[in-house]
């Protein structure tokens, strides 16, 4: 058990936390809620609309102004608390752009939640303030178009961005690795000292983990590229000789994965698709 359901959690001084119970396995012991600030505070990803997780959060804010709830991002496992909590708090609702897509067959990861309405909007760069410090957006598109991770002193909130206990998933047509490998660049020049991903443990080594999560891709956009080389082979095919072994509930992930590898190669130029069966140019 990582840690108990619906209690506070403080990590550090300004810094806690609310595990919302919806664990999977692609939100592994479920979604960190985090409550930033001391006087005053914000809500980042409320998380599912769970009673017990909703009243969790309504306790740990106490009579503390709530000055913002934010969104890293709209799927359904971040996003839904939203609107009950501005209802319950009157707090604003903010943080990334709306964004529903029909899903295309079936999902690797949550699907989007179509409840989510801002007040505001914050572009990169922009802010909120709590306790008198910057809690500043730092645009991060790939897993999603809309996604936000959030910098607060030397601590950033990366969402699912970058997460501790597994890859990110990047399913097309929203997730695209092009933008989630710049964004894993624009990460890499910051000088966070620990990221706070909305599931799993905190990432305590961000620099150096960014370099294995990058070098990841790398290989694996490398070996799928060789296997399309060898003869023309559709995604199944490519997914059971890159993945041998894979637990069959990561079976459409992995498949969304090699889809995203796909596009970025075609996108360079490199390999090209007929029907369902990709080849080299």
């Amino acid at each position: 058990m990582d840690a108990p359901y619906a209690k506070l959690e403080y990590i550090e001084p300004g810094i806690a936390r609310v595990l919302a119970h919806n664990p999977s396995a692609f939100t592994y012991y479920g979604t960190q809620t985090y409550v930033v600030g001391t006087h005053e505070v914000a809500v980042i990803d409320p998380g599912p609309d769970l009673p017990g997780h909703l009243d969790a959060l309504i306790d740990a804010i106490g009579e503390r102004p709530l000055v913002a709830i934010l969104c890293t991002h709209t799927h359904r496992d971040h996003s839904p608390a939203a609107a009950p909590l501005a209802a319950a708090t009157g707090a604003p609702v903010i943080g990334c752009a709306p964004l529903v897509l029909a899903a295309i067959g079936p999902r690797a990861d949550e699907a989007f939640d179509a409840t989510y309405a801002p007040d505001q909007v914050l572009a990169d760069g922009e802010s909120v303030a709590v306790d008198g410090q910057a809690l500043i957006a730092v645009s991060t598109p790939g897993h999603t178009s809309n996604h936000l991770c959030f910098a607060y002193g030397d601590a950033l909130f990366s969402g699912d961005h970058v997460m501790g206990w597994s890859t990110t998933v990047v399913f097309p047509p929203d997730g695209d690795m092009g933008a989630y490998m710049a964004s894993l660049a624009k990460l890499r020049a910051r000088d966070d000292r620990t990221f706070y991903p909305a599931h799993g443990p905190p990432v305590t080594n961000p620099k150096q983990y960014l370099r294995h999560l990058v070098g990841h891709r790398k290989s694996r956009e490398a070996q799928i590229l060789k296997l399309v080389e060898e003869q023309p082979r559709d995604i199944p095919a490519i997914v059971s000789l890159a993945y041998p072994g894979l637990d069959p509930r990561l079976t459409i992930a992995a498949g969304g994965s090699v889809f995203a590898h796909l596009l970025e190669l075609e996108r360079r130029g490199l390999v090209t698709a007929t029907g369902e069966t990709w080849t080299t140019r």
